[in-house]
């Protein structure tokens, strides 16, 4: 699933370089049996304030679908996807000082 473009302000180069810039990121919040919750909210809000661009693992466990767990995480955490594959998410969310510089 890929950014759909209506509601993402992002072209395609940003994308491709926040893809390259995300690549190599550990997973910072991993979405468990719980699904998501409201503390799991806090912390990607949280993590994407301190890092912009984070990396979600979501485990077999989780009781959402995939996908849709990165549309849920994306829309309360103000951000953007920037690529899901296979149960790892890349959410994106420019900071008031922001440290990445998009082409």
């Amino acid at each position: 699933m890929e950014t759909s473009k209506e509601n993402n302000p992002l072209t395609g180069k940003q994308v491709r370089h926040l893809r390259a810039l995300g690549h190599h990121l550990k997973p910072v919040v991993m979405v468990g049996k719980d699904g998501i919750t409201p503390s799991l909210l806090d912390s990607v809000d949280t993590c994407l304030s301190d890092h912009e661009l984070i990396k979600i693992k979501i485990l077999e466990t989780c009781p959402e679908d995939r996908k849709a767990a990165a549309v849920m995480l994306a829309k309360h955490t103000s951000s953007y996807i920037v690529q899901v594959v296979g149960r790892t998410v890349i959410l994106y969310r420019k900071a008031e000082t922001p440290e990445i510089v998009l082409p």
